[in-house]
């Protein structure tokens, strides 16, 4: 069956090798802490990819080749410092991004700079036109990480690299980011805080990680006031709440802005099984947030959407998710069931109750106060 869309998917098996070591969970192993793996390992993603293939998705996506981002991508958002010091670290035995729970093996400096690379690519390709959208399955993730340190698994910023790339070089100038990862996007929160060309939106669990960012009322710096919007969410949201934020609070604030091209962050931490959410979103919740915000790119800004793969630490649900959000993009349906949703599907979890509805109208409330 044809694909209705041109999606671009952009894996290499170089993301599957960054080396985040034998953490427990988020702990250094040692004492007592019994050697097991970190929580961001290569399982999820490479589970994923293999979904991809075997589901047959793979043969309705165009396969875009990634490349290292340059010095000077990084530098565009990245202090020379900390670059310096990851590159420097990678070429010894390795070390941590900066706050104690980013490890990194030997060889994850080039990795990193693949991963940004192919957000780059993903997005030139929409940009120029060679694709309809395009998923950038790349790890390590980005979007805690600040202009001068990593931060939480994330080593550079891919999304943020692509954006200034393609303001740079490709004569983009406003561009939106959605981001529903369950943590917040505290990384392009700094970045563009005081940028006004740039929105960020982010849906998250409230106070999960980092515990002293996002808060709803923080709406942007001087001169960028409503370009930042934050969306909460209590513990135990589920498709209803995601849904309602994404519809009630994302697509207005993003219509409004204009933006030449949407960035997704996507993460699938906020799903039911995920070890460091308390979330319960579906993979069918997945594809609905993912058909709006295609559906959003072809009312404001020609289609062009760009999804740039950030968390999501169930290795046995995330292959899922992720193919629910190509099906989405691609318009092609796999028939391949979801083994989890017999289970997840009726939760009552899912509908909106009423504090989750109180924090999206508050959210939606401030966007709309504030909107340029």
């Amino acid at each position: 069956m044809t694909a209705q869309r041109r999606t671009g998917y952009i894996w290499h098996e170089r993301y599957a090798w960054h080396d985040t070591g034998t953490h427990v969970g988020i702990a250094p192993s040692g004492g007592f802490n019994q050697p097991h793996m970190t929580f961001e390992s290569a399982e999820s993603k490479s589970r994923m990819a293999g979904l991809v293939e075997v589901s047959g998705m793979i043969d309705e996506l165009i396969r875009l080749k990634p490349r290292l981002a340059s010095r000077e991508d990084l530098l565009r958002v990245h202090d020379a410092d900390y670059v310096d010091r990851i590159e420097r670290d990678s070429a010894a035995r390795g070390g941590d991004g900066g706050d104690g729970f980013t490890p990194f093996g030997p060889g994850s400096y080039d990795i990193a700079r693949l991963a940004a690379g192919g957000t780059i690519a993903a997005a030139e390709a929409v940009l120029a036109g060679t694709v309809d959208n395009a998923y950038a399955l790349v790890r390590p993730p980005g979007h805690h990480a600040r202009r001068d340190t990593g931060m939480g698994y994330c080593l550079f910023a891919n999304v943020c690299v692509a954006i200034e790339y393609m303001r740079e070089k490709l004569g983009v100038s406003r561009v939106a980011i959605v981001d529903y990862d369950v943590h917040h996007g505290n990384g392009a929160e700094s970045i563009y805080w005081n940028d006004r060309d740039v929105l960020t939106v982010s849906l998250h669990q409230d106070r999960l990680f980092p515990l002293d960012t996002g808060s709803v009322t923080a709406s942007g710096g001087d001169g960028a006031e409503g370009t930042n919007i934050n969306i909460p969410l209590p513990a135990g949201s589920g498709n209803g709440a995601y849904q309602a934020a994404i519809e009630r609070v994302a697509v207005p604030a993003v219509t409004s802005f204009r933006p030449d091209v949407i960035l997704v962050s996507s993460g699938f931490d906020p799903s039911a099984v995920d070890p460091l959410g308390c979330m319960t979103v579906t993979s069918g919740g997945f594809k609905d947030m993912a058909a709006a915000l295609v559906t959003l790119a072809g009312n404001v800004c020609e289609g062009r959407i760009v999804f740039s793969h950030e968390g999501g630490y169930s290795p046995v649900h995330v292959p899922f998710c992720g193919l629910a959000v190509l099906e989405a993009l691609t318009g092609h349906e796999t028939g391949v069931p979801d083994p989890f949703a017999q289970s997840f599907d009726s939760s009552p979890a899912h509908v909106l109750k009423p504090w989750q509805d109180e924090v999206i109208a508050q959210a939606a409330l401030i966007a709309d106060a504030l909107r340029l």
